[in-house]
């Protein structure tokens, strides 16, 4: 089983596959609610195909271009399931990712984290002082 994480604009999306044939798909309007939403998200799509963590195999995230937050929110709970249940993850920003970071996957089986492409500098506010 293998799970996938798209959080790089308004509207997530959570994905559960087997090989390449997807078994459950789920995409909701995050908004600033993401972080708040994305773990509910995660439960009822488990729930839904009667699984859980250790069922999974793999997990493919969306790596960027996009939103600074989405993405840090989304590669962030990637990083942590693949480091806590020792399984691979494979970060795509093709527009194919889905089927790109299946296909990555076995040659990272020893990869555990994946880093965000932004796509250009962040926008932060510079401190008052």
């Amino acid at each position: 089983m293998i799970l996938t994480i798209r959080t790089d604009k308004p509207e997530a999306e959570l994905g559960l596959y087997n090989g390449h044939k997807e078994l459950g798909y789920i995409k909701w309007q995050a908004d600033r609610q993401l972080s708040q939403d994305i773990h509910k998200k995660l439960d009822g799509l488990f729930k839904e195909q009667d699984i859980s963590y250790p069922d999974l195999k793999g997990v493919v995230v969306y790596k960027g271009p996009g939103s600074f937050t989405g993405l840090r929110i989304g590669i962030s709970v990637a990083n942590t399931i693949a480091s806590e249940i020792d399984i691979p993850i494979a970060g795509s920003s093709s527009e194919d990712w889905i089927s790109e970071g299946i296909r990555l996957l076995p040659q990272n089986s020893k990869v555990r984290l994946v880093l965000p492409e932004y796509g250009s500098a962040p926008k932060t506010t510079k401190p008052k002082k």
